[in-house]
């Protein structure tokens, strides 16, 4: 008699908590769907990323300073570190005053060297040499002071010898476009035209040979990349031009007469492409 009335009781007692149960669990499991809906999970993409990087520099402060780019370097980068000037700024050449201006002329305000000597610096920093041009106008500072033409090399002295007081270089080029015609300075190799470089070394210090040996050296690399692209060095003393050109201040000051009166731009940048190379090629052989 006793079982059957605990059985009875078990029963009862199950029947009376039943719907408590019952009303209890869909609100629980309505509660877990509810948190895993609200809750997705963080994809990890491209876009997201660019995007946190994007509001991250939004909400820079302005005093905070971006890092520079640096200039991508060629597969055989050069080292050191070049200068860049022009003491005869205005030197042109007439197929590209011609062709920028509709004028022929060998000197002109802003289609001249200083043109190909920017396209020179972007060779040389391809090419892993950190490179400057020094901003100075030598024509315009001459006309202000009225000094003549030839003692430009007089005239831009002071500004080469502060900078090279202040900095170090491994490599320094005064750039100029040569007198002389097409016939000279042209060069076809492989189907296409280059222009002509000659190396000036003035003989009137007595570190003559140093710079003598730095052309040289760019000399020969520029051969090896395109035979018969330089001209044979020229060697000059005051009875002949200047006699130092300015290059006692440093053994490694060059003058660079970049082809002639004749040349085309597209010659020319081939060559400015081939300079850049040969003196990677020569400033991390060093």
């Amino acid at each position: 008699m006793k079982k059957p009335l605990q059985i009875w009781g078990t029963l009862i007692l199950f029947l009376f908590l039943f719907p408590v149960i019952v009303s209890k669990i869909p609100g629980e499991m309505a509660t877990t769907r509810s948190k895993l809906v609200k809750e997705p999970s963080f994809m990890v993409y491209a876009a997201n990323i660019m995007e946190e990087e994007t509001l991250e520099l939004a909400e820079a402060p302005e005093s905070v300073e971006t890092e520079t780019p640096v200039a991508p370097k060629s597969p055989k980068a050069g080292e050191g570190k070049a200068l860049l000037y022009f003491t005869h700024t205005n030197e042109a050449f007439k197929p590209v005053t011609m062709a920028n201006d509709g004028k022929i002329a060998v000197s002109h305000h802003s289609e001249n060297i200083t043109k190909f000597g920017e396209k020179l610096q972007n060779q040389l920093i391809f090419n892993g040499i950190q490179t400057d041009i020094l901003a100075v106008n030598n024509a315009e500072e001459m006309g202000k002071r009225r000094i003549p033409h030839f003692r430009a090399y007089k005239a831009i002295r002071p500004y080469v010898e502060k900078r090279i007081n202040e900095q170090n270089y491994d490599l320094i080029m005064d750039i100029h476009r040569d007198a002389v015609g097409p016939d000279v300075t042209t060069l076809v190799h492989e189907g296409e035209k280059y222009a002509k470089v000659a190396f000036v070394i003035g003989l009137d210090h007595p570190n003559y040979q140093q710079n003598l040996a730095k052309a040289q050296l760019i000399k020969d690399e520029m051969e090896k990349l395109v035979p018969g692209i330089t001209r044979n060095l020229i060697k000059k003393g005051s009875a002949h031009g200047d006699g130092k050109y300015n290059q006692d201040l440093h053994p490694s000051l060059l003058v660079v007469e970049l082809g002639g009166t004749g040349n085309a731009e597209d010659e020319l940048n081939r060559t400015v492409a081939v300079i850049g190379k040969a003196a990677a090629g020569v400033l991390g052989g060093e």
